[in-house]
């Protein structure tokens, strides 16, 4: 495994420079999926001495293994990679990270792989070459970005729920939910992409003011399903154990072998 951390050594700011870094976040750790080592070096020197801590993954099996030994602010993701193709990796990405932010950094410039690459789940795209000054500019941007919306927003795939206004936007559009849909879309999206339990649901609607049994609930967690057929996100319904948000294929969502219709 190719992975290197090439930042050096950062030395504490002292106070004739803390003014001037306060407007880049301390230690920033940016993921950079390249495997052109003339662009990655540039980038890497460039950051060598900033408040920014690359890790440089050439391959995607790489970033697999970075990611899995800590988290990122921000992954940088070019789409051609030597083991694979950058946008099946950023669908996968998305279901392990709906939150993360994202950059993608390609030659690819046609307005189909840039649509395509932004509804996968990119936050922004950047074709190549590009400007150093204005990738910069943009890693602080998605970040500064990140950073509120991790207090005041939740994202799963294509949906944003935003919790100051109770709604939930597909691809920037309002999405009709009822309360209780809201409600719920809430606890699976702040749980994904982990599982919650049937009764850990049902206990987390109760302690917001929606008193509901076990078959209130199944019946919201199957209206909720058929609001969100068509959206690319899904409800899996593990029988007797509970539910799980997942990234689905596009079109009515059904629920696997094995698995409950709620």
């Amino acid at each position: 495994m190719s992975i290197s951390n090439t930042t050096g050594a950062r030395q504490p700011a002292d106070a004739s420079t803390r003014g001037a870094q306060a407007t880049i976040p301390k230690a920033m750790r940016l993921l950079l999926i390249e495997d052109d080592t003339h662009i990655a070096r540039e980038l890497l020197l460039r950051w060598r001495d900033s408040e920014r801590l690359a890790l440089h993954a050439p391959t995607l099996a790489d970033a697999d293994a970075a990611l899995a030994q800590g988290s990122f602010d921000i992954v940088l993701l070019d789409l051609g990679l030597p083991d694979g193709d950058g946008m099946q990796w950023l669908t996968a990405y998305r279901q392990r990270d709906p939150q993360g932010a994202v950059l993608v950094m390609t030659a690819r410039d046609r307005v189909a792989d840039r649509v395509r690459g932004l509804r996968l789940g990119a936050d922004d795209y950047l074709v190549k070459p590009f400007a150093p000054e204005e990738l910069d500019a943009r890693i602080d941007v998605l970040v500064r970005r990140a950073n509120v919306g991790r207090t005041q927003s939740l994202r799963f795939g294509r949906l944003d729920l935003i919790q100051e206004s109770s709604e939930v936007l597909l691809d920037g559009k309002r999405l009709d939910l009822s309360p209780r849909e809201f409600e719920l879309l809430f606890i699976l999206m702040r749980a994904a992409p982990r599982l919650v339990a049937k009764r850990a649901l049902v206990d987390a609607l109760s302690e917001r003011n929606l008193d509901l049994n076990d078959a209130a609930a199944e019946l919201y967690v199957s209206r909720l399903r058929k609001k969100l057929d068509g959206t690319g996100t899904g409800i899996r319904t593990l029988r007797g154990v509970g539910y799980q948000l997942a990234i689905v294929a596009p079109g009515p969502s059904v629920a696997p072998a094995g698995e409950g219709a709620a």
